[in-house]
């Protein structure tokens, strides 16, 4: 997997899920709920099975994938050194 791909999918995960968290710590809309659901889960899958699939990626790493929202900038800082 290319680190670039994995970088952007890792920040859009950060970013959609700090989005989504305040908006239920405020206003709660529909719209915003429905557009960053999906978009947080399609980044999170592609951070896990794009480490799982990376062939230079320990298992500690594979386990870092799995965390929600900061796994996937562990998992690129970690395959960056």
């Amino acid at each position: 997997m290319d680190l670039r791909n994995l970088r952007i999918a890792a920040h859009v995960e950060l970013i959609s899920l700090l989005v989504m968290l305040a908006n239920i710590a405020t206003a709660h809309l529909q719209a915003v709920s429905s557009l960053m659901g999906p978009t947080h889960g399609c980044a999170y899958l592609f951070v896990v099975i794009g480490t799982w699939r990376g062939k230079q990626a320990t298992a500690r790493t594979r386990a870092t994938a799995l965390l929600p929202g900061i796994g996937g900038l562990l998992v690129v800082h970690r395959l960056a050194t």
